[in-house]
């Protein structure tokens, strides 16, 4: 994966919105996009969708379901439907599917992320009112040849979830991640293969085992994390790709986030037998404590005004008023995430919790290097 420096793309594009230049839309950033709720006809012939491919049976979020194939004027936003008949279909399907009876399959034509009814109107119309949030589906997929950056990289995503044999896509935003995803998937089959006759693991059993064993429980950690809010531009599937390959497939040093190489080892396999006997509530967390003393002066006349302020802050587990050239002692204790540095977490408590407090003329922040507690009595 071409190296990305996540903070730094997402701080420029900060810095581009409060000059005065309006964010990019969706549309704008990923080429042509239409309504869902146009036609069926209309958005095919947009993203020139005819090669078709037969996906089977899934479950799939009704809240994904778009439009109609020939019924979308016979319809609201909210699938209710008129005409002769419809009163006591619907009626009949109600009773059914609240007394557990099993409903067929409806038909739906998909195009990239939005699904389209051919068959089972009625049935969505129910399964809606009955407030359920997902219905089974038998999906044909119609993909779209539309030269278009978001097309291409729509179909570089598919075409991994299809190789690997897994049911979800991996949702990168950057050309050319999947190759890197086929190293890890390759390496993994290696390492299978070694444990069993050479051979006798395919490149698909691979996928799914390192889906399932790897990059779900890696994507959890990131998720647990809160680490996908400081990056609103990227997908949690970016971090993984960033970490991922940072630790597994690229020789780098780095002068930051050092503590994640006890939480992540740098070995791929290591990490996957690390959590192979961990249930989801017991992975750990991506964070760390910073323990840090804070030396502040400030206006006399405003000292026990700031002091409360302090004392309110919830990093701040000490708060000493001292005699000398010192006036405050602050020691706090600050998160971070494991992709962030010392430095970068202090500075913006410094500047977003201290120096913001009218009164205070000038802090100075120490790290202790090395801690001696006596145990209390």
């Amino acid at each position: 994966m071409a190296l990305f420096s996540l903070k730094r793309n997402w701080w420029k594009k900060k810095q581009q919105d409060s000059k005065g230049h309006p964010p990019e839309s969706t549309a704008c950033r990923r080429g042509k996009s239409l309504s869902p709720r146009q036609n069926f006809d209309q958005v095919r012939e947009a993203e020139k969708a005819y090669e078709t491919v037969k996906r089977g049976v899934a479950t799939i979020s009704l809240d994904k379901i778009s439009g109609s194939v020939g019924r979308y004027t016979d319809f609201d936003k909210h699938f209710r439907l008129n005409g002769s008949g419809t009163k006591e279909r619907l009626q009949s399907l109600t009773t059914a599917m609240q007394n557990g009876k099993s409903i067929p399959p409806i038909s739906l034509y998909q195009i990239k992320g939005n699904y389209y009814i051919v068959d089972g109107h009625h049935r969505v119309t129910v399964a809606r009112n009955l407030k359920q949030s997902t219905i089974r589906a038998n999906i044909l997929e119609l993909l779209p040849s539309e030269e278009t950056a978001e097309n291409r990289l729509y179909l570089e995503k598919i075409d991994f979830r299809d190789q690997m044999g897994i049911n979800n896509i991996v949702d990168f935003t950057e050309p050319g991640q999947s190759a890197y995803l086929f190293r890890q998937v390759a390496s993994h089959q290696q390492f299978l293969a070694e444990r069993q006759a050479p051979g006798k693991v395919t490149l698909q059993e691979a996928g799914i085992d390192w889906y399932r064993s790897i990059y779900l429980p890696l994507k959890t950690l990131i998720q647990n994390s809160g680490l996908p809010r400081s990056f609103p531009d990227r997908t949690v599937d970016d971090l993984y790709l960033y970490i991922s390959s940072h630790q597994w497939q690229k020789e780098s040093k780095r002068a930051y986030g050092i503590g994640i190489d006890e939480l992540i080892p740098r070995d791929m396999e290591s990490f996957r037998e690390k959590m192979a006997h961990k249930k989801i509530e017991e992975y750990p967390e991506m964070k760390r404590d910073i323990t840090i003393f804070i030396l502040i002066n400030v206006d006399g006349t405003q000292e026990r005004r700031i002091l409360d302020k302090l004392f309110a802050l919830p990093e701040v587990i000490e708060l000493h008023s001292v005699h000398g050239s010192i006036d405050l002692v602050v020691k706090a204790v600050l998160s971070r995430d494991l992709l962030a540095s010392d430095a970068e977490v202090i500075s913006q408590f410094t500047h977003s919790s201290l120096r913001c407090i009218k009164g205070i003329k000038s802090t100075q922040t120490l790290i202790p290097g090395l801690s001696l507690v006596k145990p209390t009595r």
